[in-house]
C-alpha cells in the first residue's frame, strides 16, 4: 500500500479546520491529504479479491471529503472519529450497492412461505446463511440500523410482535398462532400488525 503523509498534530488540525471553515481551499486540501492514512487503515478491513485497493481508497476518500466538509468541531468529537464513520459509510454503500446489483438480494426479499402460508424473507433465515466477509460487514451494519429503527418507528405492540416473531434480543422465535395466544388476539390480527411493521421498517431502511 502506498505511503501517505503523517497525521496532523492537534494544533495543526485545529488551525486547518478553522481556515477550512473560512473557505480556505489549501487548508481543506491539507486536511484531506493528511487524513489519507486513516482511509488506508479503514480500507484494510475491506480486503477483497475483486476490488483493487486503490479503488477502495478512492471510495473511502469520498467519505473523508464529505467528513471534512460537514465536520462541526462544536459537537465535541474528533475529526478522526467522525471521518472514520463517514469513510465506513461510503465503503459500505458501495459494497451494498454492488451486492444488490450482482445478486439482487435484499433482506426483505420473499424467498418462500412457511407452514402457515406466511411469506418468508432472507431476514428470517439469515443466521443459517453462508455469507462471505463482505456480506458479514454489510449485515452487521444493517442489523445495527434495523434495531435502531425498531426502537424509533414501531409502536409498542408492533415492536413486541417483531421481537417475538423473529426471536430478536436472544428470544426464541414463535409462530403467529403462538403470539396470538400469548397476547389474546387473533392470528390474522397478528399477521396484519407484523406486515404493517415490516412495511414501515422496509420503507425506512431503503430511504
Amino acid at each position: 500500500m502506498k505511503s501517505f503523509p503523517k497525521p496532523l498534530n492537534t494544533k495543526e488540525e485545529a488551525d486547518y479546520l478553522r481556515r477550512c471553515k473560512e473557505g480556505d481551499k489549501e487548508a481543506r486540501d491539507k486536511l484531506i491529504e493528511h487524513n489519507l492514512r486513516l482511509v488506508a487503515h479503514i480500507v484494510k478491513k475491506y480486503n477483497m479479491a475483486d476490488k483493487e485497493t486503490d479503488d477502495l481508497i478512492s471510495i473511502g476518500t469520498i467519505g473523508l471529503i464529505k467528513a471534512i466538509d460537514t465536520f462541526d468541531d462544536e459537537k465535541g468529537i474528533r475529526l478522526a472519529t467522525y471521518a472514520s464513520r463517514c469513510i465506513d459509510n461510503e465503503l459500505l454503500m458501495m459494497l451494498r450497492s454492488g451486492k444488490r446489483l450482482a445478486k439482487e438480494v435484499y433482506l426483505y426479499d420473499p424467498i418462500g412461505s412457511d407452514r402457515e402460508g406466511n411469506e418468508i424473507n432472507l431476514l428470517d433465515i439469515i443466521e443459517e446463511a453462508d455469507v462471505d466477509i463482505v456480506e458479514n460487514i454489510v449485515l452487521k451494519n444493517d442489523i445495527k440500523k434495523l434495531y435502531s429503527m425498531i426502537g424509533e418507528i414501531l409502536t409498542d405492540r408492533e415492536r413486541e410482535i417483531i421481537f417475538l416473531r423473529y426471536g430478536l434480543h436472544n428470544r426464541k422465535e414463535v409462530t403467529q398462532r403462538e403470539i396470538a395466544s400469548q397476547l389474546g388476539i387473533s392470528r390474522s390480527y397478528v399477521s396484519r400488525i407484523e406486515k404493517k411493521a415490516l412495511k414501515k421498517l422496509r420503507e425506512c431502511f431503503e430511504q
